[in-house]
């Protein structure tokens, strides 16, 4: 995938992605300049905008391409349409059934350097791009701090809003600030990183702005010298033949790539939205007391009392893994991910890890909480 940069911003220069205008691939070619006027389609088929495959429609659909879409496209919302979403890549979502509003899918595309100096990148990326591509192009530059959520699906716009994760690195860690537009006020916002409240896959905009801002683009800082994060320990072993002072970007972006295909289906192939549920945190005394019942219970200290579960180990444990409700399942590799084997309806879906969810509280009294979006 190519990465679209805005021409008129070179290396070092500040100022915004220009979204009226035609933008370049980083090779110098010529991106297709948006059309003239947003399409609103009808009755819009959603099976290749959503990662588990379900063959749904929306009401109504339209692509923005440019934040005066944007903004065209929340006033059609909130005025014509008892509902609307936001997606990007439909990575993380479940229709439940048809969609009775307005989708609107975020096209809004354009990478570019802000400032840099000898130790930091500051890189903004808008919310259409695609996540993984996006990382490899930072990988690539040997810019350091998003190797570890390398191969994610999904688009850029969803990653401050749960605040992406993985083997032991967060969006948080190297997100500045985020841009987006406050649908109260119809005006272009700010946060700051600290505005955020970022918290374990949750944000501001998962909570208190939910349904009130959109993201329209995010300001990451990377580092230019190494900073390895191996604390995962699946990741450690999997680099512990390299010596420490010799592991690049690349090997670990490259070695979080082996343990993702090794362990999670791909959409591609096999319909989910990775995680569905989040791994629970409970008091540390609820954990003691887990932990003399369960012995070899995992957990890991989160804060001052408190310890988080892995979800998926108490999937296992009520025999969850690998098992098949019809068209739905639970991956044979990974209790936590939820899969669409073909033909499955988001209802099927959603009951079988409702089941999930009701076992797990029984044995082990612990209520998980759908990482996805329930829609």
């Amino acid at each position: 995938m190519a990465l679209c940069v805005n021409p008129d911003v070179r290396e070092g220069r500040p100022g915004r992605i220009d979204s009226e205008r035609g933008a370049a691939y980083h090779d110098g070619s010529r991106c297709a300049r948006k059309p003239p006027a947003m399409l609103v389609q009808r009755r819009f088929p959603l099976k290749d905008y959503n990662t588990f495959g379900l063959d749904v429609r929306a009401s109504a659909f339209v692509q923005v391409r440019s934040l005066d879409d944007l903004k065209a496209a929340v006033d059609l919302a909130l005025g014509s349409y008892p509902k609307f979403a936001v997606l990007g890549g439909g990575s993380n979502v479940l229709f439940t059934g048809d969609f009775d509003g307005l989708v609107i899918q975020m096209g809004l595309r354009g990478v570019r350097i802000v400032r840099q100096d000898e130790r930091s990148v500051w890189i903004e990326a808008a919310a259409g791009e695609d996540w993984a591509g996006l990382v490899r192009f930072c990988v690539d530059r040997g810019w350091w701090g998003l190797e570890n959520l390398s191969l994610i699906p999904g688009t850029v716009g969803g990653a401050p809003v749960q605040n992406l994760g993985a083997y032991g690195a967060e969006l948080k860690d190297v997100l500045y600030a985020v841009h987006g537009l406050d649908l109260r006020s119809g005006s272009l916002r700010v946060l700051a990183r600290d505005e955020c409240e970022f918290g374990y896959r949750t944000s501001i905009f998962k909570e208190k702005l939910c349904q009130k801002f959109v993201v329209t683009s995010v300001l990451l800082q990377l580092s230019k010298e190494p900073k390895v994060k191996t604390q995962y320990e699946g990741l450690a072993k999997e680099l512990e033949d390299l010596p420490s002072e010799k592991i690049s970007v690349r090997d670990v972006a490259e070695a979080v790539g082996r343990l993702r295909r090794a362990k999670l289906p791909d959409p591609k192939e096999i319909g989910n939205a990775g995680s569905f549920f989040r791994n629970p945190e409970i008091p540390e005394a609820d954990f003691e007391d887990l932990r003399s019942r369960y012995p070899t219970v995992p957990g890991f200290p989160v804060g001052p009392g408190c310890i988080r579960v892995p979800a998926g180990w108490l999937i296992e444990q009520c025999g969850w893994k690998g098992r098949r409700k019809g068209h739905a399942g639970v991956y044979e590799k990974h209790a936590l991910v939820i899969v669409n084997f073909g033909g499955a309806t988001g209802g099927e879906i959603l009951s079988l890890a409702e089941e999930v969810h009701a076992s797990v509280l029984d044995r082990f009294g612990i209520r998980l909480e759908p990482e996805v979006r329930i829609l």
